[in-house]
Formats: structure tokens, C-alpha cells, sequence
């Protein structure tokens, strides 16, 4: 996810990356490489955190002496604002949750600002994850739900759709899957506008990524079902009861449970 921000924003802004594993650095063009965190902390105002909830610790650690005059925007799943402000002070904190979509422009990605954050940061980080789809300020109480619906929703459709005919598909979506995990997501806590835009857009760009990237509902829904994350438990949910409702409610449980809520 790291390397489809930088890609979508790099035309735009001037993106500096350190990333640990040199090799996945390799053939970047457009984009400034760091020699390490501290180089990456002294040359950059807004710091994103596309890192492994694994590593969290390891990297806030690190950078906690350099960031007080930064804003710390982070994608890592599960980890929320209150977490990261209680390890690095009080610093402006953004949580973005973007979804596979975004390495085609199409993502359907949910932010919300931690304490210290600004209405000038949410209107930032609202800008700058534009260029990789649409965007949906939340609170963060809805963020697990954002997590179910939008990350963990293009499983469940490339699920429902894989032993479908093609032909059927585009009826199947608008009569059952729309309004079916539209109603998951309002039983969620989204206001009925927000399930039906997010419900919307998270199964365009599901349809749009297998078009664009030429692969099956089944490879899809392997690339983005975790083992242990949302994504298996809503399908196992979904096989048990044959339920979206179910399924959605299941990926918002395993969301708070890995969140540590």
C-alpha cells in the first residue's frame, strides 16, 4: 500500500521513502529514497507510516525525538490515534484506512484526525489520498466499520460472484450486494448516505481492479483475505449463514479484537 500512495501522489507532491528492505526500493523512479528515518524525519513535514502493525513499535520508537513538529498520518490496521499519541506525545495524528483499489486510483479510503490534529490536517490528508480514489471523513469510533465494509467488502463480493456467470453479475450487485452491505454497514453505525456511497464505491473499485489488473474473483479474494485478519472471519461468517449482515458484523468484531478495543 506504501508503494501505490507514492506512485498516485508523487506527480504531485515530492515523496521521500525509506523502506528497511532496499530491494523493494529498487527501479522507483520520481520518488527520493532515504538513507535512513532520521534523513527521512529532517527532510519531510507530513510523515506517513505504511508499516506493518508488527513493526509499530520498533519505528514510533525511533522516531518519537523528531516528530513533534510533524504530522504523523498512519494506515497501519488496527492501530488507532490515542495508540500512537500515547507513544509519541502530543503530536497531530491523521488515521487513514485505504483500501486495494488504491493501486488503480480507485480506492475507497476512511480518515478521521487524532486529539491534536487540525481541521487544516484533515483537510490536507483529504486532499493528498484524493489521488488514489474517493474519500470518507469519519469518526473514529466508525473506523472498525470503515475497516469491514470497505477493506474487507471486495472479499466478500469476489466470494458471492465466483462461480457466478459474468453475465449475471452487474444484476446480482445492483439488486443484492449494494443495498445488502449498504444495510451491514448502517447496523455498523454509518448514517444511511455514508453506507450507500461507501457500500458503492468499495464494490466499483473491487470490479474495476479485477478488470484492470485481468484477474479472477477467487486470486482477488485470496489477495486480500489475511490469515487470522477481517477478511476470514467475515467469510467465515458469510459460508456459516449465508449472510452479509453476519459477515460485515464478524470483520468489525476481529477489527476491535485486533485493535486491542
Amino acid at each position: 500500500m506504501g508503494s501505490a500512495i507514492a506512485e498516485r501522489i508523487k506527480s504531485k507532491y515530492e515523496v521521500l521513502v525509506f523502506e528497511k528492505d532496499a530491494t523493494k526500493t529498487k527501479g522507483l523512479t520520481g520518488i527520493k529514497i532515504a538513507s535512513d528515518i532520521p534523513h527521512l524525519l529532517k527532510q519531510s513535514q507530513a510523515i506517513i507510516l505504511a508499516i506493518k502493525p508488527q513493526d509499530f513499535q520498533q519505528v514510533t520508537a525511533e522516531i518519537k525525538d523528531s516528530a513533534q513538529d510533524k504530522l504523523i498520518i498512519s494506515i497501519a490496521a488496527g492501530i488507532t490515534t490515542g495508540y500512537i499519541e500515547n507513544i509519541l506525545g502530543q503530536v497531530r495524528v491523521v488515521r487513514v484506512m485505504p483500501n486495494l483499489a488504491a493501486k488503480i486510483g480507485q480506492s475507497t479510503t476512511s480518515i478521521c484526525k487524532g486529539a491534536f490534529a487540525t481541521d487544516k490536517d484533515i483537510s490536507f490528508v483529504l486532499k493528498l489520498f484524493k489521488y488514489l480514489g474517493k474519500v470518507f471523513v469519519i469518526s473514529e469510533d466508525l473506523m472498525d466499520t470503515a475497516t469491514a465494509v470497505a477493506g474487507s467488502g471486495p472479499g466478500f463480493l469476489c466470494d458471492l460472484v465466483k462461480d457466478m456467470p459474468k453475465s449475471e453479475w452487474k444484476n446480482y450487485i445492483r439488486k443484492h450486494f449494494i443495498p445488502e452491505l449498504s444495510s451491514a454497514a448502517e447496523n455498523e453505525g454509518f448514517s444511511k448516505r455514508l453506507a450507500a456511497l461507501v457500500a458503492a464505491s468499495t464494490t466499483t473499485g473491487t470490479l474495476n481492479i479485477m478488470e484492470r489488473l485481468e484477474i479472477t474473483p477467487e486470486d482477488l479474494r485470496v489477495k486480500v483475505t489475511s490469515i487470522g485478519g477481517t477478511t476470514q472471519a467475515g467469510l467465515e461468517a458469510l459460508h456459516a449463514t449465508g449472510s452479509l449482515t453476519e459477515a460485515v458484523k464478524a470483520a468489525v468484531r476481529r477489527s476491535k479484537e485486533l485493535s486491542g478495543q
